[in-house]
């Protein structure tokens, strides 16, 4: 069987232009969504990617605050910059880029943010409501982007086996919460597996959907692939390549094209899970907009 590959970009890019035509509406309200992202210290990665989200923004209409303090920001300083960001009338989403350096308490700065401008979803308010079924909490952005890729490619959730593996607070935790909530793209049974399980590949051949999170270059083999799953590569890793101009690649948490041999959709790296949660990210935002600018709507007398 090959694979068809389920296009990040493509359905990335539909969310994104849905968020431009919400904010153009916006527009008549007097609102314009802001985002603030505040990146600590000069990590390369890190800075690549407040780049993207970025640009993303501004194609959007959103309007983007860069706040970069230095590595060695105390914990007050920082505190005191997400209390300012929280009384900005003009900031409507809040996102701390992580990880943090390491003198930084990262709890402590995510559950100071406004639960109402947590548009990254990892406040324990929002993970706490999102797990009780709670549609109007922000969900973090990887996963819910997961879901819609899934629902998108027109693939039934209900009552289907999705295997999850890695159980991190920000994919795999808060990925197997929205897949059990009673709604359209979710009423799954699911398993989360993680580095202790025994017998990984017998778990993740019982999988009609699997979901890898687990930041390890290629670990989940074509064999331990179900013929016919779906396969959600969330990893981004980059490994050495002599072949190639840059002197590396980037690879998933999957061996690409012996799962490909195996499934019936499957994501690409890069190109698959990425573009999703920059588009998920702008979609918070502008809902986070839509809430004060209905709140600002005069009532009728």
């Amino acid at each position: 069987m090959a694979a068809r590959l389920i296009d990040g970009k493509a359905i990335a890019a539909e969310i994104r232009g849905d968020v431009a035509a919400r904010v153009a509406a916006l527009a008549g309200t007097g609102v314009t969504p802001g985002l603030a992202v505040v990146l600590v210290g000069e990590d390369p990665a890190s800075q690549v990617y407040v780049r993207m989200k970025t640009r993303a923004c501004e194609e959007a209409g959103i309007v983007a605050r860069d706040i970069t303090p230095p590595a060695d920001i105390s914990q007050a300083e920082l505190l005191g910059i997400v209390d300012e960001l929280n009384a900005d009338s003009s900031v409507h989403g809040i996102l701390v880029q992580l990880p943090l350096p390491g003198h930084l308490d990262e709890t402590e700065v995510t559950e100071r943010i406004d639960p109402s401008k947590d548009v990254d979803g990892f406040h324990p308010v929002n993970q706490g409501r999102m797990a009780q079924g709670d549609r109007d909490a922000f969900r973090p952005a990887t996963p819910a982007g997961v879901q819609e890729l899934i629902k998108r490619t027109g693939v039934d959730t209900s009552g289907a086996h999705v295997v999850i593996v890695g159980r991190s607070n920000i994919v795999g935790m808060p990925m197997s919460s929205i897949l059990l909530q009673k709604e359209e793209g979710a009423n799954a049974t699911v398993t989360v597996a993680h580095s202790r399980t025994k017998d990984l590949a017998a778990v993740t051949r019982l999988a009609e959907i699997l979901i890898v999170a687990v930041g390890r270059p290629e670990m989940i083999r074509g064999d331990m692939v179900r013929e016919g799953a779906v396969v959600i590569d969330v990893g981004v890793n980059r490994v050495e390549d002599a072949s190639s101009e840059r002197g590396y690649r980037l690879v998933g948490d999957v061996a690409f094209d012996e799962a490909a041999e195996r499934a019936s959709w499957i994501t690409p790296v890069p190109g698959g899970v990425g573009p999703m949660t920059i588009a998920m990210l702008l979609q918070n935002t502008v809902t986070a907009a839509e809430r004060v600018g209905s709140a600002l709507e005069p009532t009728a007398v």
